[in-house]
């Protein structure tokens, strides 16, 4: 008499993985958008169809056993597969519909996507994007598991095994307290940067190793004296003359500056840029959408005059 295995189920595989993600049967549950109950019913049958303990509970802990995490990392890969046949099928229809989970980094989505979306809403109202915004190393760890389809990343940044396609270039500016010598000069280069009390980002984020780069200084070299978590803090510490701090011009064409009094100038010498680009798995059935995309950012990203003469042009079309 021949035995067939009960095989799991993709339901049960996604609630394993949440398990696995928050330790905690209530967390998972409101993750998976089901009751404890019920989550607790799919794990206990995903158990006994395989024959083998993955949980281990506890009235005040969840662990997962190592075959249960053995389990949770293979099934990370089933479910993205299974994504990206339904994504292939998907890229045969209309550009640009259904969903993308967009991952995009703190230095990037207040400046890029309010400038930016409600063109793409417009142009593809089809399209839904879930968007997450954390740090890079973070982004990336999601795309691979399968948790993100499409990273925005700033380059450089190691993304092995990912493709990329680069779509914008982001000069750096630096800001100067208001009446500060640096704000008066012409010119602007990193030699002129080296005496000066630099205002970064904490230590982990990407464009703090960026604008180091942009300077020529290492973390060592540069005289930081204070960090902060995000743009902001550091442009209101510029304006409160605690030093100075380096800004991509996307950050500055969004408005970080406008109500602090800090003088701004462009900070001119070699690879003093960040390129702003598309990551994805290689895998991945929706290359043609993200290619599209990149095309499509490029070009709201385009100069303010370019910008304003296609509108002007769309409102004088009948």
């Amino acid at each position: 008499m021949t035995t067939y295995k009960r095989l799991p189920t993709l339901t049960q595989l996604r609630h394993l993985i949440a398990v696995s993600d928050h330790l905690h049967f209530g967390k998972a549950a409101t993750a998976c958008f089901i009751t404890q109950s019920s989550l607790s019913i799919s794990i206990r049958e995903l158990e006994s169809g395989l024959g083998a303990t993955l949980v281990e509970r506890t009235r005040r802990s969840v662990m997962m056993t190592a075959l249960g995490n053995e389990i949770v990392s293979r099934a990370r890969k089933v479910i993205t597969d299974v994504e990206d046949i339904t994504d292939l099928v998907r890229a045969e229809g209309a550009p640009l519909t259904g969903s993308i989970r967009l991952g995009v980094i703190p230095t990037i989505a207040p400046f890029l996507l309010p400038r930016t979306l409600p063109g793409l809403r417009r142009a593809y109202p089809d399209l839904k994007l879930y968007l997450r915004e954390e740090r890079s190393a973070d982004l990336v760890d999601q795309l691979t598991s399968g948790e993100l389809d499409l990273l925005i990343l700033a380059f450089p940044y190691p993304v092995p095994g990912l493709e990329t396609l680069l779509f914008a270039d982001d000069p750096f500016w630096v800001a100067y307290p208001k009446g500060h010598p640096g704000g008066q000069s012409e010119r602007v280069t990193p030699t002129t940067l080296k005496n000066d009390t630099l205002l970064m980002l904490e230590e982990g984020n990407c464009l703090r190793d960026h604008a180091l780069g942009a300077c020529h200084l290492s973390a060592e070299s540069a005289n930081i004296e204070f960090q902060a978590s995000s743009l902001h803090t550091l442009i209101q510490m510029v304006d409160n003359g605690l030093g100075i701090t380096v800004l991509p011009k996307m950050a500055i064409d969004g408005g970080i500056a406008k109500s602090t009094k800090t003088e701004l100038r462009p900070l001119e010498g070699k690879k003093t840029s960040r390129q702003i680009g598309l990551v994805w798995r290689t895998t991945s059935a929706r290359k043609q959408d993200f290619l599209t995309l990149a095309e499509f950012f490029k070009d709201e990203l385009a100069t303010p005059l370019r910008r304003s003469q296609r509108q002007a042009k769309k409102t004088a079309t009948p």
